[in-house]
């Protein structure tokens, strides 16, 4: 009979974020590298060298296994990054490059 185990290399921080165990790093922060970059596992290692293959195969196992909530988490980000981009006054350089461009 196979016994269900936790994730070995990941655990929730004081605010129930997922972090990779003995780090800093947000799981959610290494996916968005694997997204963004097409990086494999392989490559998430190297550019992190402070991880261990283990630790970056258990983020993607969790990413992969909480897909709906880290995706839901990613897209918040998303609209708060683009939120905060509209409230803010243009700055003296952008709106030089706009009149130049027309825009």
């Amino acid at each position: 009979m196979a016994v269900m185990t936790p994730y070995y290399h990941i655990e929730l921080n004081d605010d129930g974020v997922p972090v990779i165990s003995g780090t800093m790093m947000k799981v959610i922060e290494l996916v968005l590298d694997h997204l963004a970059y097409g990086w494999s596992p392989e490559e998430l290692q190297y550019q992190h060298p402070y991880l261990t293959m283990g630790q970056v195969h258990s983020a993607l196992a969790y990413y992969w296994d909480h897909q709906r909530e880290l995706d839901a988490e990613i897209e918040r980000g998303l609209v708060w990054v683009q939120e905060q981009r509209r409230a803010q006054p243009l700055t003296p350089f952008l709106k030089r490059l706009r009149a130049l461009k027309g825009v």
